[in-house]
């Protein structure tokens, strides 16, 4: 089959650097989140009170469960922490609770790129769903504009990657300026709330990295069939 050819291995820097991704945020995790903060404030609190300094009062706060399972739903307007972040004053769980703040300061400010995103997840989550099978399908029945119909519909993937991007970095930068001007932390606690969210912002890097690597795959896919 066509999918287990040669190309295959276009993939492996990609899931390496998954791989490695993955490793940073777990290890980074672990490191700080035994560390707590000289203000020994929760990082419910801290999120409350850094969504307050913004104007951003709207935003409901709730727990959710498991791990690094924290996000902004911009639809609901709801902020969730997970099990070992919410009710947690580690250095760790503070970085992570003041990223996710990040992204509510962004939809409060209208910030394009997070307005893009969201706009875009429906047509991304389709296209990603069927992006293999019309792929496939125009393979089969040697139909070329059905191959790049799959192509395209991958590509939102990709570009939906890139979006993530200066959304994630953005966060990051938005929760180091709230944590080091509100004086949550100290210079050395705040160094630890970066290697944080550093090692997290490599996953969207390597997401990206994967997401070209597989559309340059189906490209020479398609190229090399053909021929």
């Amino acid at each position: 089959m066509f999918y287990w050819d040669w190309t295959m291995i276009l993939l492996i820097p990609g899931l390496l650097l998954g791989m490695w991704a993955q490793f940073k945020v777990k290890s980074a995790y672990a490191k700080y989140r035994s560390i707590g903060t000289q203000r020994d404030v929760t990082a419910e609190q801290v999120a409350r009170d850094l969504l307050a300094r913004d104007g951003n009062t709207g935003v409901a706060i709730e727990p959710v469960n498991g791990e690094l399972t924290d996000h902004y739903d911009p639809r609901s307007n709801v902020l969730r922490l997970s099990q070992g972040v919410y009710g947690n004053a580690s250095i760790a769980a503070i970085g992570i609770a003041a990223h996710e703040c990040g992204h509510a300061m962004q939809d409060r400010h209208d910030y394009a790129p997070l307005k893009l995103r969201s706009a875009i997840v429906p047509v991304v989550n389709i296209g990603s769903n069927l992006y293999f099978p019309i792929f496939l399908a125009g393979f089969i029945f040697s139909w070329e504009p059905l191959v790049y119909i799959g192509i395209a519909c991958f590509a939102l993937t990709l570009v939906f990657s890139l979006v993530t991007l200066p959304v994630e970095f953005n966060a990051s930068k938005r929760a180091v300026s709230a944590l080091s001007q509100g004086g949550y932390v100290t210079e050395q606690e705040l160094r630890g709330v970066k290697a944080v969210l550093d090692a997290a912002a490599l996953t969207y890097v390597a997401a990206a990295i994967s997401s070209l690597l597989q559309l340059l795959r189906l490209l020479l896919i398609s190229r090399n069939r053909r021929n």
